[in-house]
């Protein structure tokens, strides 16, 4: 599968913005999918990750309740739901895919890492 992400941009804090990901190939429905980001001088950081059947979700603690992972089997497509955006979500978002089952934080974990899109957030 390849990844392309989509949808970031700059906005005010408080604002939202909803990041896509439409992955190639038929296999799509058997990935958990995810997303981590990356902010300047920062590691790498889990934000969310969706099963592959789209029942389960886990969402990092710093974003949860306002950070919404969803999928759409049918269409090939991840997407992240950011409400209440605050300067500290600016970063790098980058969409990926792993084969084996499980929701699991490490980077390592994940196979296919898609580009990144840029969200900027303004105080």
């Amino acid at each position: 599968v390849q990844l392309q992400a989509s949808g970031g941009g700059l906005v005010q804090a408080g604002g939202s913005l909803r990041l896509s990901c439409a992955a190639s190939g038929r296999t799509f429905s058997s990935y958990v999918m995810g997303w981590f980001r990356q902010a300047p001088g920062k590691e790498r950081e889990f934000v969310a990750a969706i099963s592959a059947s789209g029942g389960n979700t886990y969402i990092e603690d710093s974003v949860k309740g306002r950070f919404t992972i969803s999928r759409d089997n049918a269409k090939n497509t991840v997407s992240l739901q950011m409400n209440s955006l605050k300067p500290e979500d600016t970063a790098v978002y980058y969409c990926v895919a792993k084969r084996a089952m499980g929701l699991v934080r490490a980077a390592t974990w994940y196979d296919v890492w898609g580009q990144g899109t840029q969200v900027t957030v303004s105080s």
